[in-house]
């Protein structure tokens, strides 16, 4: 008898073993039911600092691996512009790739999953057959909050078609000189209309739920995307457009113009903030620890995660990486919590660890970067769905997508002159007629038409390199059948006098450009572009579209063309300028710039004093549909 009792304690003893191993095993950072907040602090109660220091890290494709994934514990990776897994990869090559370096996270000790970023700035910019949808400027001159969110919608889609759960995007600089090489990523230089255009960011992330606290980020679920507003702060306001320059203003007047768009994101709950490479009155901007920690994260109370630019800390120093120990401290002093190495990520590991090793960077600012980098990771669902699936590769380029920005384009263009008298105007044109001439290097020339940030970073000439319609293919389509089409692409005077045309459609512009290879001050048309001009419109009556990233020099031809619009940058739907070139719709669309006469008088924006545009924002004549005939 005296056996029952040991084999009875026996097997009590095994039930509480089990049920401590059990209680052991149990992870509540793991447990989607528990709070966000309790997720985040059981989690980093179990992180080394080697943990935690990899958390802050995001390092570009070319050098990850599964393998620097799990030695390293990195928190994130991106593509550059242009970074791409194979030439023209299909959506499911995308996932694969990221997949793989996912697996490389979840196989650490506590299986963090990272955070792929990519800059997906006029929809999924860098990838094959993605839509691309007109650059901010020209969705600036549609004036229309709700077109952007449905195009931050549907780019969300895309995006995550190919696996990746993060842009870069939106820029909400307010660009005050035309002069810089990123206006048109640019809105417009009215900060309210780039506040109304801060829209696209519920489009990418979803609507905030109604009782959500401010400040705090929200991604909804896995059709959704992680956004980033960016370039904090001022960066489209530096003197002479200089790209990465200095902004000389008040702090009254960078707190009125170029900070009213970050208080909109903030409140629709933006995930997180990209420090800009400008300096504010001398002070590099990420270096700024008045205005990242003082104001975004206490003042404005931003919860999300603030992310550093390429290599953007190296260049709090001039030359750049000329003393990195100090730029190391400089930018994670300042408040910046994730560091876009992003190749030589172990220099910037070891300095790190050192330094906080040694309290030259105290814990809690480590602590407070990973507590956000979580927070963004546990509110976007990254844990539960960590791996992607191919359940969206067909949203890539779909065909409802192609449709939207082709209202996107026909919204956006700015009419600007319609024949020399208002009783007679050129537009719409007929699409019954002889004979036509369509003339410029922009007609024909997808990459042109798409500008910068394009397939690859700078962009691209030519037509085979995405998927899209041309504007001179669209014209074809949309012209009577009978009417002849002939494209050349700078014919001389007398070729055009010979021809007998009924009109010209000339299209020119700039050539692809992006960030400081844009800059610009001049600001002229390329050849031959404006020989293109004169040789066609003092020939035929013509229309003359120019295709820009910015208001550029127009003036000395004005008076020769009949009909002039703004077409900026339309990305891959052309059908949208012929839907009302030739009436199908009608002009709408309004100048989120000022169109200077002379670049003498840059920088000029509404409101300036002596103000003298040649064409004043907010311009733009408009047109009815043509009847049917």
């Amino acid at each position: 008898m005296a056996r029952i009792p040991i084999c009875l304690m026996g097997l009590l003893l095994l039930f509480c073993w089990s049920s401590l191993l059990v209680e052991a095993e149990y992870m509540k950072y793991k447990d989607p039911h528990r709070p966000l907040n309790a997720r985040i602090k059981d989690l980093m109660s179990r992180m080394t600092l080697e943990e935690k220091i990899g958390q802050m890290v995001q390092i570009d494709r070319t050098v990850a691996s599964a393998e620097v994934m799990k030695k390293y514990f990195i928190g994130s990776i991106l593509s550059g512009g242009g970074s791409v897994p194979a030439k023209q990869a299909s959506a499911e090559t995308w996932i694969d790739m990221v997949n793989d370096f996912q697996s490389g996270s979840l196989s650490t000790r506590l299986g963090i999953p990272m955070i792929y970023g990519i800059d997906a700035v006029h929809g999924h910019n860098n990838v094959y057959k993605a839509t691309i949808f007109p650059h901010n400027i020209g969705l600036g001159a549609t004036r229309d909050p709700e077109l952007v969110k449905r195009i931050g919608a549907a780019t969300a889609l895309e995006v995550r078609a190919t696996g990746i759960p993060y842009v870069f995007a939106p820029c909400i600089a307010v660009c005050r000189d035309p002069r810089w090489g990123r206006c048109y990523e640019s809105y417009s230089e009215d900060h309210k209309i780039v506040q109304a255009m801060t829209e696209i960011i519920p489009g990418l992330q979803g609507d905030i739920p109604a009782n959500s606290p401010k400040g705090v980020p929200f991604v909804a679920g896995k059709q959704k995307v992680a956004a980033c507003a960016k370039h904090y702060v001022g960066d489209g306001g530096t003197t002479y457009g200089i790209n990465e320059n200095n902004t000389v203003i008040s702090r009254h007047g960078l707190l009125s113009t170029h900070m009213p768009a970050y208080y909109n994101s903030i409140i629709k709950g933006v995930a997180t903030v990209m420090v800009s490479y400008s300096s504010w009155n001398g002070i590099k901007m990420h270096a700024n620890r008045d205005l990242i920690t003082g104001y975004l994260k206490n003042t404005l109370r931003f919860r999300g995660f603030v992310i550093s630019d390429w290599e953007g800390i190296d260049r709090i120093t001039s030359p750049p990486h000329a003393n990195y120990s100090y730029s190391i401290q400089a930018g994670i002093t300042a408040g910046i919590d994730m560091i876009m190495v992003p190749m030589n990520y172990t220099e910037f590991i070891d300095d790190l660890t050192f330094q906080v090793k040694n309290n030259i960077i105290p814990m809690n600012r480590i602590d407070d970067a990973v507590r956000r980098i979580l927070r963004v990771k546990f509110m976007m669902g990254l844990f539960e769905n960590s791996l992607a699936d191919h359940s969206l590769v067909k949203q890539l380029g779909s065909q409802e997508h192609r449709e939207l920005a082709r209202e996107a384009v026909r919204r956006s263009l700015v009419l600007l002159k319609n024949g020399a008298h208002a009783d007679k105007p050129l537009l719409p044109l007929p699409k019954k007629t002889s004979k036509i001439l369509v003339a410029g290097t922009h007609a024909d020339n997808l990459g042109y038409q798409c500008g910068g940030w394009t397939i690859e970073w700078q962009g691209l000439s030519g037509n085979n390199h995405t998927r899209g319609t041309t504007i001179l293919t669209a014209i074809k389509k949309t012209v009577d059948l009978k009417t002849e089409v002939v494209y050349k692409e700078s014919p001389d005077a007398d070729f055009v006098k010979s021809q007998n045309f009924a009109y010209a459609i000339v299209i020119v512009g700039e050539h692809p450009y992006a960030e400081t290879y844009g800059d610009s001050l001049n600001l002229t048309i390329p050849d031959p572009g404006p020989s293109t001009i004169t040789n066609v419109c003092g020939a035929v009556k013509c229309v003359v579209l120019v295709i820009s990233g910015r208001p550029v020099v127009i003036q000395p031809y004005v008076d020769t063309m009949d009909a002039l619009v703004a077409a900026w940058l339309p990305g891959t739907e052309g059908q949208g300028v012929a839907d009302v070139l030739f009436g199908d719709y009608g002009f709408t669309g309004k100048l989120s710039r000022t169109w200077f006469k002379s670049v003498d008088q840059l920088p000029m924006n509404v409101g300036d004093p002596h103000y003298d545009p040649l064409f004043p924002f907010g311009f733009g004549l408009t047109t009815e549909p043509a009847k049917a005939k």
